[in-house]
């Protein structure tokens, strides 16, 4: 029988942590939301390269305050990686053919700094259904 894993405090914080971002989740604590589109095509064009490049800018600037997200295909398979950010009372940028080095400075120039970088935006909005 396979001995089980004993929790460490690191584990623990883990956890924690977790916990907190679901809770800014729910009580709409935060400040931006970044949706980065992991349908098989994103996966196969490097959305995962993309996650880690955001992941690794926040935990470097300390952005505690931003909800990270995925979702499957936007529909746009040949021009993926894409992510869609999202601000408080600004409309949604979808951005496309996305690089490691396009999504830090995204990150930067968008998300810490409340300007779209529009040299790497493919749309402004929401889509409508009637």
């Amino acid at each position: 029988m396979a001995e089980k894993k004993k929790l460490r405090i690191q584990d623990l914080a883990k956890i924690r942590e977790k916990a907190r971002t679901l809770a800014t989740i729910r009580e709409g604590r935060g400040r931006a939301k970044v949706t980065v589109h992991m349908g098989t095509c994103g996966i196969a064009a490097g959305a995962r390269d993309i996650m880690d490049a955001l992941l690794d800018e926040m935990k470097k600037k300390k952005a505690t305050d931003v909800i990270v997200t995925t979702s499957g295909c936007a529909g746009l398979c040949n021009r993926e990686p894409m992510a869609t950010v999202e601000l408080k009372d600004q409309p949604p940028v979808k951005y496309f053919d996305l690089t490691p080095a396009k999504m830090r400075k995204i990150f930067v120039k968008h998300i810490l700094g409340g300007r779209p970088a529009t040299e790497y935006a493919l749309a402004v909005g929401s889509e409508t259904l009637y």
